[in-house]
């Protein structure tokens, strides 16, 4: 993990970082059928982006503005699953929305912060390494940190960088695909 001149991410509230959450050998298993998931462009307002996406559990619905249920989390995912719940602090059950994305050469997501109708968010990286921006307001300003995010790393946010802090990642220079699950906005466990 890398930071920029502004600081260190350990000063954030809510962000962890974990590295080698998964071995090689698992990594090139799932690098090996994520390819095969039913993928579409993502849309956004009308837009479709040059990253594809899949949700399981549960999909947001950027017209309607709100959660849709959607096919459950196939069982292929059920050991990394379990793992980052483990690290993390989550309760089993509580990660109840998986958004997969494939991201091109030159693919990037810009500054968001992930629906309101989701709590904690913890992230799983495949493939390629990236940068993971973070940015907050500050009076007329932005405080920023740039994160690196390796293969096989796994990262959390949750309370104030969940809810304060914006998040981007610029283009990618080689293929990755980053796993997303999510609790719901009523999950309440334990703190992390």
């Amino acid at each position: 993990m890398t930071a920029d001149l502004f600081g260190t991410p350990d000063l954030i509230a809510g962000f962890q970082y974990r590295a080698d959450v998964l071995s090689p050998k698992e990594e090139d298993e799932m690098l090996g059928w994520l390819p095969n998931l039913p993928f579409r462009a993502f849309e956004f307002h009308g837009f479709e982006g040059k990253r594809r996406v899949v949700s399981f559990g549960w999909k947001y619905d950027f017209s309607a503005q709100r959660l849709i249920a959607v096919d459950p989390l196939p069982v292929e995912f059920a050991p990394v699953l379990q793992r980052v719940s483990g690290l993390f602090g989550i309760e089993e059950g509580a990660l109840q929305q998986l958004l997969v994305t494939e991201y091109g050469q030159g693919a990037a997501i810009g500054w968001h912060r992930d629906k309101a109708a989701f709590g904690k968010v913890v992230g799983v990286s495949l493939g390629a390494a990236c940068i993971m921006r973070l940015r907050k307001k500050r009076g007329t300003t932005w405080l920023r940190h740039n994160i690196g995010l390796d293969p096989r790393s796994a990262y959390l946010l949750s309370g104030e960088v969940r809810t304060d802090w914006e998040h981007s990642i610029p283009p990618v220079q080689e293929p990755r695909f980053s796993l997303t699950f999510r609790t719901l906005a009523s999950y309440t466990g334990p703190a992390a």
